[in-house]
């Protein structure tokens, strides 16, 4: 059987550190067989069972306190790359699946910042990244076919021939059953076009209608404190030879963002006592990465799958680490809620005297109904996104903003929004969580799969364990 650690109690974090559980065990299957051994053997693996992958989740939606926590990492194969597919095990990193698809001259639809996440999670989980012109946003919605055991132990197929299961499972969130294997759509690899401009929240609120208009991928970094908007904006250049690609800029772009400037931001929050000297040096060095982004880093040719960044392994304990938390909003009232935010987080820091230390970030992302819970499902969405190195006063922060974006009509993540309400989720999701219950129960009958997390905000049945 299966690599198993079983001493009690065993603690587990997500990658940042902040959720913590401890599982009766944890198992680390090599392949769908084993994986219908658990589902199968209530005595040996008790309920909660979760299954996750390198557990970069911010919320607790991988916890399996007191139950089976399923580590999917060994199977982590590439089975199958055609001209336009790619089949993997769920447990195969994306920026490893991306990296084999390069070498063919192909690449994903949807290249997430986040190399650490796996396929499996890439499948059934929100993702995050502004729209490619004319393309999704979000991973799970190039998913053709997903491959999962349920918690019957039963071996079952979704695929694009039953068109609704498929948009239910991949927002599924490991509801359903273990995924064990997916198919992704995948295209050619093409040259993209990289800049940056730098405008003051007035002057973006002015030209977003021309900047949209401009018919390309729009990524921003967002500065209430320093009233600084950083557009990052991409396309593609398909007749570009292969041979061509540059990959420095997003070398560099991603050490800023990944390592140095956590870094440089824990430092500051860490270490420097006064707050007016505090603020300076957090103001100075993103007003200066603003600069280096609109000066330096632009280029014509670049690799799509270098935006993607290989994390250590664990986060916490790392003077790098950072963590965040996602909502999107209509894109017609995006200027509104955005000026409503830049106000919001002064007033908060004006008052309770907290302030997140790392620039927010946000995502321009189509309309999308590719999976249920879709955070585009009603239309075009933009968001913005708290980033902290997780200093004092976060959390707090955290559920102020949470209710700050109910107010202004925004849609959450359950993998990427922590401290989430039940009337929150209501409020987003409506009757998609009686739509999607009703599915869930098709495959978990004995609610085996559901952890408190879930049972909280769907309202998915009691647990039930089985002899």
């Amino acid at each position: 059987m299966s690599q198993m650690v079983t001493a009690s109690p065993i603690q587990v974090r997500n990658w940042f550190g902040s959720i913590v559980s401890s599982p009766a065990v944890v198992v680390y299957p090599r392949n769908a067989d084993e994986i219908v051994e658990i589902m199968r053997d209530h005595e040996r693996f008790p309920g909660p069972v979760r299954a996750v992958g390198s557990n970069h989740s911010t919320t607790a939606c991988g916890v399996a306190e007191g139950g089976t926590l399923v580590v999917m990492r060994n199977l982590n194969r590439v089975l199958d790359i055609s001209p336009d597919s790619v089949t993997a095990e769920a447990g195969a990193l994306y920026i490893d699946v991306a990296k084999q698809l390069q070498r063919y001259g192909l690449q994903f639809y949807v290249n997430v910042e986040l190399g650490n996440l796996s396929i499996g999670s890439a499948a059934c989980g929100g993702t995050k990244d502004a729209s490619m012109p004319g393309e999704f946003g979000q991973v799970c919605s190039y998913a053709t076919r997903i491959k999962m055991i349920t918690s019957a132990g039963e071996k079952i197929e979704i695929g694009e021939d039953q068109p609704e299961l498929l948009q239910v499972a991949r927002s599924s969130y490991g509801l359903f059953g273990i995924i064990y294997e997916v198919t992704f759509k995948v295209q050619p690899l093409q040259a993209m076009q990289l800049y940056h401009q730098t405008f003051s929240l007035d002057e973006f609120a002015r030209r977003l209608p021309e900047l949209k208009a401009r018919g390309e991928s729009i990524m921003l970094y967002i500065n209430p404190f320093i009233d600084s908007i950083t557009v990052e904006f991409r396309r593609y250049h398909p007749a570009t030879p292969t041979t061509n690609f540059t990959t420095w800029q997003w070398a560099v772009r991603n050490f800023v963002w990944a390592t140095f400037g956590p870094g440089y931001s824990h430092f500051v929050s860490s270490y420097v006592p006064i707050t007016r000297l505090r603020d300076a040096l957090l103001n100075g060095f993103y007003r200066l990465v603003s600069i280096v982004l609109s000066t330096l880093i632009r280029g014509q040719n670049t690799v799509p799958t270098d935006q993607q960044i290989r994390y250590p392994e664990m986060g916490y304990g790392e003077d790098s680490r950072y963590t965040f938390s996602i909502w999107a909003f209509p894109e017609e009232e995006y200027i509104d809620s955005l000026r409503a935010y830049f106000h919001f987080c002064q007033e908060y820091y004006r008052t309770k005297g907290y302030r997140f230390d790392i620039t927010s970030v946000g995502y321009r992302i189509q309309h999308d109904t590719s999976s249920l819970f879709s955070y585009s499902f009603n239309g075009p969405v933009m968001t913005f996104d708290p980033v902290s190195t997780g200093n004092p006063g976060w959390e707090d922060f955290l559920r102020a903003y949470n209710n700050f974006c109910t107010q202004h009509h925004g849609t959450p993540l359950f993998n990427q929004t922590n401290l989430l309400t039940l009337e929150q989720v209501q409020i987003a999701f409506g009757d998609r969580i009686q739509k999607f219950e009703s599915y869930r129960k098709q495959f978990d009958l004995d609610n085996r799969l559901v952890n408190p997390y879930f049972r909280e905000l769907l309202g998915s049945g009691e647990y039930k364990e089985q002899g």
